[in-house]
């Protein structure tokens, strides 16, 4: 082990006695409840994950969702206005 090196981690090919493993997939495989679901999560670069977010934004919700998340971000955006100091008067009628 060198001084600039890093540590290898190691790695262990265990095979269970009595586990008839299917094919294509592995028992001891840690992978997340809902990865089937997401389109969001496969690899690539930057740019091909954030139009894979957006379209994913754009077809997967309903009008409901968008008002609840407009109504949201609306809340947000005056409680920082508001805890800045920013003169809300503006926005009366």
């Amino acid at each position: 082990m060198g001084i600039l090196s890093r540590r290898k981690n190691k790695k262990y090919d265990y095979q269970p006695q009595y586990y008839k493993q299917e094919e294509g997939t592995r028992p001891f495989e840690i992978k997340h409840k809902f990865d089937e679901h997401r389109s969001t999560i496969e690899t690539g670069g930057l740019k091909r994950r954030f139009n894979t977010a957006m379209n994913d934004y754009k077809t997967g919700m309903d009008a409901a969702v968008k008002t609840r998340l407009y109504l949201i971000i609306a809340v947000l955006v005056f409680a920082f206005l508001w805890l800045i100091g920013f003169d809300l008067s503006i926005f009366k009628f």
